[in-house]
Protein backbone atom coordinates (compact mmCIF):
# COMPACT_ATOMS: atom_id res chain seq x y z
CA UNK A 1 0.00 0.00 0.00
CA UNK A 2 1.83 3.18 -0.95
CA UNK A 3 0.39 5.45 1.55
CA UNK A 4 2.22 3.80 4.01
CA UNK A 5 5.56 2.71 2.67
CA UNK A 6 7.38 4.34 5.32
CA UNK A 7 4.74 3.96 8.51
CA UNK A 8 4.99 0.56 9.92
CA UNK A 9 3.14 0.59 12.77
CA UNK A 10 0.30 2.24 14.96
CA UNK A 11 1.07 2.24 19.11
CA UNK A 12 -1.90 2.71 20.73
CA UNK A 13 -2.67 3.87 24.45
CA UNK A 14 -5.30 1.38 26.20
CA UNK A 15 -7.69 3.70 28.20
CA UNK A 16 -9.52 6.75 26.61
CA UNK A 17 -8.45 5.22 22.94
CA UNK A 18 -8.97 1.42 23.10
CA UNK A 19 -12.27 1.89 25.26
CA UNK A 20 -13.24 4.17 28.14
CA UNK A 21 -12.32 2.89 31.80
CA UNK A 22 -11.85 6.20 33.38
CA UNK A 23 -14.81 6.07 35.23
CA UNK A 24 -13.91 2.52 36.74
CA UNK A 25 -10.63 4.44 37.72
CA UNK A 26 -12.50 7.35 39.02
CA UNK A 27 -14.76 5.09 41.02
CA UNK A 28 -11.92 2.99 42.45
CA UNK A 29 -10.03 6.02 43.13
CA UNK A 30 -12.73 7.61 44.81
CA UNK A 31 -13.08 5.13 47.30
CA UNK A 32 -9.81 4.89 48.33
CA UNK A 33 -9.66 8.28 49.15
CA UNK A 34 -13.24 8.16 50.68
CA UNK A 35 -11.37 5.25 53.25
CA UNK A 36 -8.36 7.76 53.35
CA UNK A 37 -10.50 10.82 54.38
CA UNK A 38 -9.12 12.46 51.49
CA UNK A 39 -11.39 14.75 49.43
CA UNK A 40 -11.71 13.58 45.90
CA UNK A 41 -13.27 15.14 42.80
CA UNK A 42 -13.12 14.63 39.19
CA UNK A 43 -11.67 17.36 38.12
CA UNK A 44 -8.66 15.85 40.67
CA UNK A 45 -9.34 12.86 38.71
CA UNK A 46 -8.21 14.30 35.56
CA UNK A 47 -4.16 14.97 36.93
CA UNK A 48 -4.17 10.76 37.25
CA UNK A 49 -5.14 10.37 33.31
CA UNK A 50 -2.01 8.06 31.67
CA UNK A 51 0.05 8.24 35.51
CA UNK A 52 1.17 5.33 37.04
CA UNK A 53 -0.77 3.61 39.36
CA UNK A 54 1.92 4.60 42.81
CA UNK A 55 2.58 7.96 40.75
CA UNK A 56 -1.61 8.43 41.00
CA UNK A 57 -1.77 7.34 44.83
CA UNK A 58 1.41 9.53 46.07
CA UNK A 59 -0.78 12.38 44.15
CA UNK A 60 -3.96 11.59 45.84
CA UNK A 61 -1.77 11.51 49.18
CA UNK A 62 -0.80 15.04 48.69
CA UNK A 63 -4.32 16.39 48.61
CA UNK A 64 -4.84 15.01 52.36
CA UNK A 65 -5.00 18.03 54.69
CA UNK A 66 -2.56 16.63 57.01
CA UNK A 67 0.63 15.46 55.57
CA UNK A 68 0.70 11.59 55.49
CA UNK A 69 3.38 9.63 55.89
CA UNK A 70 3.26 5.53 54.97
CA UNK A 71 5.86 3.18 54.40
CA UNK A 72 6.73 1.34 51.39
CA UNK A 73 4.60 -1.50 52.53
CA UNK A 74 1.43 0.48 53.47
CA UNK A 75 1.61 2.42 50.01
CA UNK A 76 1.72 -0.88 48.16
CA UNK A 77 -1.26 -2.51 50.04
CA UNK A 78 -2.82 1.26 49.41
CA UNK A 79 -2.41 0.78 45.15
CA UNK A 80 -3.24 -2.92 45.51
CA UNK A 81 -6.28 -2.15 47.24
CA UNK A 82 -7.25 0.23 44.51
CA UNK A 83 -6.48 -1.99 42.03
CA UNK A 84 -8.39 -4.74 43.46
CA UNK A 85 -11.50 -2.22 43.35
CA UNK A 86 -10.62 -1.70 39.49
CA UNK A 87 -10.60 -4.85 38.37
CA UNK A 88 -13.69 -5.65 40.09
CA UNK A 89 -15.29 -2.87 38.24
CA UNK A 90 -13.95 -3.37 34.50
CA UNK A 91 -15.17 -7.44 35.19
CA UNK A 92 -17.98 -5.89 33.78
CA UNK A 93 -16.44 -4.86 30.46
CA UNK A 94 -17.70 -6.45 27.11
CA UNK A 95 -17.11 -5.88 22.89
CA UNK A 96 -19.58 -3.47 23.46
CA UNK A 97 -17.09 -0.83 25.22
CA UNK A 98 -14.89 -0.41 22.39
CA UNK A 99 -14.92 3.06 21.40
CA UNK A 100 -16.22 4.46 18.43
CA UNK A 101 -14.10 3.75 15.08
CA UNK A 102 -11.62 2.00 16.80
CA UNK A 103 -12.56 -1.82 15.37
CA UNK A 104 -12.61 -0.25 11.67
CA UNK A 105 -9.10 1.90 12.47
CA UNK A 106 -7.37 -1.37 13.62
CA UNK A 107 -8.62 -3.27 11.00
CA UNK A 108 -7.68 -0.81 8.04
CA UNK A 109 -4.69 -0.76 9.52
CA UNK A 110 -3.80 -4.55 9.75
CA UNK A 111 -5.30 -5.16 6.08
CA UNK A 112 -2.72 -2.52 5.28
CA UNK A 113 -0.05 -4.80 6.50
CA UNK A 114 0.79 -2.70 9.73
CA UNK A 115 1.87 -3.80 13.17
CA UNK A 116 -0.32 -2.45 15.82
CA UNK A 117 0.76 -2.11 19.80
CA UNK A 118 -0.60 -1.41 23.16
CA UNK A 119 1.86 1.12 25.62
CA UNK A 120 -0.41 1.82 28.19
CA UNK A 121 0.50 2.64 32.00
CA UNK A 122 -2.52 -0.12 33.08
CA UNK A 123 -0.59 -3.28 34.47
CA UNK A 124 -4.42 -4.79 33.65
CA UNK A 125 -4.41 -3.96 29.70
CA UNK A 126 -4.08 -7.76 28.75
CA UNK A 127 -7.67 -8.17 30.99
CA UNK A 128 -9.43 -5.25 29.59
CA UNK A 129 -8.14 -6.65 25.71
CA UNK A 130 -9.59 -10.03 26.69
CA UNK A 131 -12.63 -8.96 27.69
CA UNK A 132 -12.89 -6.67 24.91
CA UNK A 133 -12.23 -9.08 22.48
CA UNK A 134 -9.22 -7.84 20.58
CA UNK A 135 -6.30 -9.73 22.17
CA UNK A 136 -5.65 -10.62 18.85
CA UNK A 137 -5.21 -7.37 17.01
CA UNK A 138 -2.11 -6.19 19.04
CA UNK A 139 1.21 -7.57 17.76
CA UNK A 140 2.58 -6.34 20.95
CA UNK A 141 1.61 -5.19 24.60
CA UNK A 142 4.40 -3.60 26.26
CA UNK A 143 4.10 -5.53 30.01
CA UNK A 144 4.67 -2.01 32.19
CA UNK A 145 5.68 -3.85 35.01
CA UNK A 146 8.95 -4.58 33.91
CA UNK A 147 10.00 -0.77 32.68
CA UNK A 148 11.94 1.70 35.02
CA UNK A 149 10.60 4.92 33.90
CA UNK A 150 6.64 6.48 33.00
CA UNK A 151 5.21 8.70 30.79
CA UNK A 152 5.95 11.43 29.57
CA UNK A 153 9.50 9.22 29.47
CA UNK A 154 9.40 7.57 26.18
CA UNK A 155 10.43 4.04 27.39
CA UNK A 156 7.17 2.39 26.74
CA UNK A 157 6.59 3.92 23.62
CA UNK A 158 10.21 2.87 22.56
CA UNK A 159 10.06 -0.36 23.96
CA UNK A 160 6.72 -1.26 22.03
CA UNK A 161 8.92 -0.19 18.91
CA UNK A 162 11.66 -2.48 19.81
CA UNK A 163 9.33 -5.56 20.24
CA UNK A 164 7.69 -5.02 16.96
CA UNK A 165 10.91 -4.60 15.65
CA UNK A 166 10.21 -1.06 14.17
CA UNK A 167 12.25 1.68 13.90
CA UNK A 168 10.55 4.66 16.15
CA UNK A 169 10.22 7.11 13.35
CA UNK A 170 8.25 4.78 11.03
CA UNK A 171 4.91 4.62 14.23
CA UNK A 172 2.05 6.12 14.87
CA UNK A 173 1.45 7.04 18.28
CA UNK A 174 -2.15 7.43 19.49
CA UNK A 175 -3.07 9.12 22.94
CA UNK A 176 -4.99 10.43 24.80
CA UNK A 177 -3.11 12.26 27.92
CA UNK A 178 -1.01 14.79 27.34
CA UNK A 179 1.77 12.63 29.60
CA UNK A 180 1.35 10.09 26.99
CA UNK A 181 1.83 12.92 23.35
CA UNK A 182 5.09 13.84 25.23
CA UNK A 183 6.10 10.56 25.19
CA UNK A 184 5.47 9.47 22.04
CA UNK A 185 6.90 12.84 20.67
CA UNK A 186 10.25 12.04 22.97
CA UNK A 187 10.45 8.71 21.47
CA UNK A 188 10.56 10.45 17.83
CA UNK A 189 7.18 9.29 16.42
CA UNK A 190 4.14 10.82 14.93
CA UNK A 191 1.44 11.90 17.71
CA UNK A 192 -2.08 11.68 17.24
CA UNK A 193 -4.28 12.89 20.35
CA UNK A 194 -7.80 12.29 21.03
CA UNK A 195 -9.35 15.40 22.62
CA UNK A 196 -9.00 19.11 23.29
CA UNK A 197 -6.61 20.81 21.12
CA UNK A 198 -5.64 22.83 23.65
CA UNK A 199 -4.54 20.36 25.76
CA UNK A 200 -2.27 18.72 23.14
CA UNK A 201 0.56 21.47 22.01
CA UNK A 202 3.18 18.70 21.17
CA UNK A 203 0.53 16.65 19.46
CA UNK A 204 1.26 16.57 15.35
CA UNK A 205 -2.87 15.62 14.98
CA UNK A 206 -5.48 16.59 17.53
CA UNK A 207 -8.74 15.08 16.56
CA UNK A 208 -12.27 15.35 19.35
CA UNK A 209 -12.70 11.54 19.40
CA UNK A 210 -11.44 7.83 18.43
CA UNK A 211 -14.53 7.97 15.86
CA UNK A 212 -12.35 10.77 13.68
CA UNK A 213 -9.56 7.98 13.20
CA UNK A 214 -9.16 7.51 9.72
CA UNK A 215 -6.30 5.04 8.86
CA UNK A 216 -5.76 6.58 5.43
CA UNK A 217 -5.95 10.41 6.18
CA UNK A 218 -3.67 9.87 8.96
CA UNK A 219 -1.24 7.96 7.03
CA UNK A 220 -1.15 10.69 4.09
CA UNK A 221 -0.66 12.67 6.67
CA UNK A 222 2.62 10.96 8.23
CA UNK A 223 4.14 10.92 4.80
CA UNK A 224 3.79 14.40 4.36
CA UNK A 225 5.48 15.26 7.64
Amino acid sequence: MSIAKSLKAVIFDLDGIITDTAEYHYQAWKATATELGIPFTREFNENLKGVSRMDSLMLLLSQAETPVNYSEGELVQLADRKNKLYVELIETITPADLLPGVTEFVADIRAAGLKTAIASASKNAIAVLTRLGVMDQFDVIVDVTKLTNNKPDPEIFLTAAAQLGIEPADCIGVEDAASGVDAIKGAGMFAVAIGNAAHFPHADIVLDSTSQLNFRELAQKFEGK
